[in-house]
């Protein structure tokens, strides 16, 4: 009996094991910075290889799973609480948001309603502070608008651009200024993507962990001191900026 025992503990440790490999697979895969989306899909693959062939459940518990969730039954409240999930249906509402949110942000990209805006902001741009102002404000009002981060980042980018090289500031000053004040900030905007992302994963309304988001804020926080003192605002070197070091 105690012989039974004894031998088949390494064979539930190594399955045990075993089963780890979706994360390692995901964090391999960010390490070596590979895209996103498809290194989320391989370590899901991986996952729902291992519950099939390691696990013994069937190709249509999988999927069942994928689409309306995990409900875990460890006998803990606590346990089945953190790891039973909504699979893809959970997420409808907060994809319904994002589509919409893209759909806006499209509609005011091509009309041009926000490179109106935007041109008359940019002609108060004389100094490089109020530059670092006007780029933080333009991204944040496009964000707020939009709720879209990477409109947020692009519409600004372009419509501002040709003021930095007037300047003769380097272009990834804008890079820096516009990504961590438009993107940094999409998490505070409720009708975001991000905010939205965030509600739904962490079961918090935007609005009751805005008042925590210290870095968000911070990082904006700084960006104001770097335009005022012009700290970290590196200068045009050469005029094709993709090389190494410009």
């Amino acid at each position: 009996m105690m012989g039974n025992t004894i031998s088949k503990t390494p064979n539930a440790n190594s399955r045990g094991i075993l089963l780890l490999a979706p994360v390692v697979v995901i964090f391999y895969l960010a390490i070596t910075k590979r895209p996103v989306i498809p290194a989320m899909m391989v370590s899901s693959g991986v996952a729902g290889l291992l519950a099939i062939f390691v696990q013994g459940a069937t190709v249509k518990e999988v999927a069942v799973a994928m689409n309306s969730g995990y409900e875990a039954r460890t006998g803990v409240e606590a346990v089945d609480l953190l790891i039973s999930r909504g699979g893809l249906t959970s997420m409808l509402d907060a994809f319904l948001v994002a589509f919409a949110a893209f759909c806006f942000g499209g509609i005011l990209q091509r009309s041009g309603s926000l490179e109106v805006i935007l041109d008359r902001i940019k002609r108060y741009a004389d100094r490089v502070w109020s530059l670092v102002l006007i780029t933080i404000g333009s991204a944040f009002s496009t964000a707020l608008v939009t709720g879209n981060p990477y409109l947020a980042m692009l519409v600004p980018g372009e419509l501002l651009a040709p003021l930095y090289q007037k300047m003769g500031l380097a272009a990834k000053n804008l890079s820096r200024l516009v990504e961590e004040s438009g993107a940094i900030l999409i998490p505070l905007i409720p009708w975001s993507m991000g905010g939205v992302y965030c509600a739904g994963v962490f079961g918090v309304p935007t609005l009751s962990y805005v008042p925590w988001a210290i870095m968000n804020y911070a990082s904006v926080v700084v960006l104001i001191i770097f335009g005022f003192t012009g700290w970290t605002m590196a200068p045009k070197t050469r005029e094709d900026e993709t090389e190494i070091g410009s």
